[in-house]
């Protein structure tokens, strides 16, 4: 397979790319592959760039099987990493039997947690200096509103992480397509998604909020839009000043209450 992308979405890929420096030269890039439409699109997109940038680097695959079913079965990715002269590797990790042992421990946090615990390691153990995720600006988005919903933070994830620990760094190319994109060009190129393994598919904190955004969206139009702009650090206006220790506002009340 000859990987070709439409302009519009290499001039969004390469603006992730140059903007954030996603990609080196002699990188090792290790792709992280679940079969769902963001993942494959990422891996064919990044096979598009392996043939179209100066750089040279290399690309590699995995697939985490959680072993929340009996009968994973990615042989459909393999297939197509194999088409664009991609190592695919499959690696079981025992999520589900994890997440039962969680007693209350919210399932999606102990999910993710191991998962990339085990991208992390692997990518060390075989030799890859880059993760690539496929998180879109949908993704970026949600995060941001869970984030203040959930935590009171104001962040999101960032297009490019350096773990410090591991020496790897994680990047996300697809941070400038939307969600709606991403399906309708894996629909294009005949690839059926692998469904998602996870009980929870479709009942999770973040599909709540993808809900409220279309929700919301449809009286306000540019709901969206302003929201990504939040994300920019540009984008911070008059915030509160950070709250006082209790050492700090034992000092100032002394202050109001008695007299020197």
């Amino acid at each position: 397979m000859k990987p070709i992308l439409p302009q519009s979405h290499f001039s969004r890929l390469m603006r992730a790319i140059v903007e954030f420096n996603l990609i080196e030269e002699n990188d090792h890039i290790l792709i992280g592959v679940s079969g769902g439409k963001d993942s494959i699109f990422l891996t064919y997109a990044l096979a598009v760039m392996r043939e179209r940038l100066k750089k040279n680097f290399t690309l590699g695959a995995l697939t985490i099987n959680p072993m929340f079913t009996d009968d994973f079965n990615v042989d459909r990715v393999t297939k197509f990493c194999e088409s664009l002269s991609i190592p695919h590797f499959v690696h079981e990790v025992d999520i589900a039997g994890t997440i039962e042992k969680q007693d209350g421990k919210t399932p999606c946090f102990t999910c993710a947690y191991f998962r990339r615990g085990a991208i992390n390691r692997f990518a060390k153990e075989h030799g890859y200096n880059k993760i690539a995720y496929a998180h879109h600006n949908d993704d970026a988005v949600e995060t941001f509103l869970m984030s203040l919903f959930y935590s009171g933070q104001v962040k999101t994830f960032l297009p490019k992480t350096y773990l410090d620990k591991m020496d790897l760094t994680v990047i996300r190319p697809l941070i400038y397509f939307r969600e709606s994109e991403v399906r309708d060009t894996v629909s294009i190129h005949g690839f059926k998604p692998i469904p998602s393994p996870c009980p929870l598919d479709g009942h999770t904190v973040r599909q709540d909020v993808k809900e409220l955004i279309e929700k919301l969206g449809k009286d306000n139009p540019m709901l969206y839009e302003h929201l990504a702009a939040g994300m920019r650090e540009s984008a911070l206006g008059d915030l509160w000043p950070a709250s006082k220790t209790r050492d700090e506002m034992k000092l100032i009340y002394d202050a109001y209450m008695y007299k020197q």
